[in-house]
């Protein structure tokens, strides 16, 4: 696991969407994502199998589990994408920076980068990329030696390249399963 994001490329994990934000601690996170309180806890993975084990792939009202990279405070849920709904962007990245890693099996990426709840790059790979936002090439730096230009179809692998490389993300591999993170179940989202 050398590099930030390695854990993703080479796991089996179908599905997911990661949501990191600058210096906020989990809890804060997890109040701004949506968590229903009467599920936040801080958990090891027995508990959480315990405790939401059946709704750890829902993908209305997702389990969510939290930790601390660096500066970057993260959280990733296995089965929902709440994280790319704009009103909970705005919510997580107000007075801060929040960076979205979504992963589906299509297979396609879809990343968002927003800043005191302001979405300024935002695109996905399902097709050629045509990065949208406020200001859409801001990364432009970060995303063209990655293959990441506009038009053109990205390249495997690319999208978590940007996360590490523009942001400086990493997200260590969990440690024994007795290590404990704050998780809890998000309410479904409103139309």
């Amino acid at each position: 696991m050398g590099r930030g994001l390695d854990l993703f490329r080479k796991g089996d994990f179908p599905f997911y969407t990661l949501t990191f934000v600058r210096s906020l601690p989990p809890v804060e996170l997890l109040t701004r994502m949506g968590v229903d309180p009467s599920t936040l806890a801080l958990r090891d993975a027995m508990d959480l199998s315990d405790d939401l084990g059946d709704d750890l792939f829902d993908d209305e009202e997702p389990v969510v589990t939290t930790g601390i990279d660096g500066s970057w405070t993260w959280a990733w849920e296995q089965g929902g994408m709440h994280g790319l709904d704009e009103r909970i962007l705005g919510a997580v990245s107000a007075g801060t920076e929040a960076v979205v890693l979504h992963y589906n099996e299509k297979p396609m990426h879809w990343f968002k980068y927003a800043v005191r709840s302001d979405v300024i790059v935002d695109f996905h790979t399902l097709q050629a990329i045509e990065p949208a936002g406020q200001d859409p090439m801001r990364l432009e730096e970060f995303m063209r030696p990655l293959g990441l230009v506009p038009g053109h179809v990205a390249p495997l692998h690319s999208v978590p390249g940007l996360v590490e490389n523009a942001f400086g993300i990493r997200l260590a591999k969990p440690g024994e399963v007795d290590d404990e993170r704050w998780s809890g179940r998000l309410r479904p989202l409103t139309d």
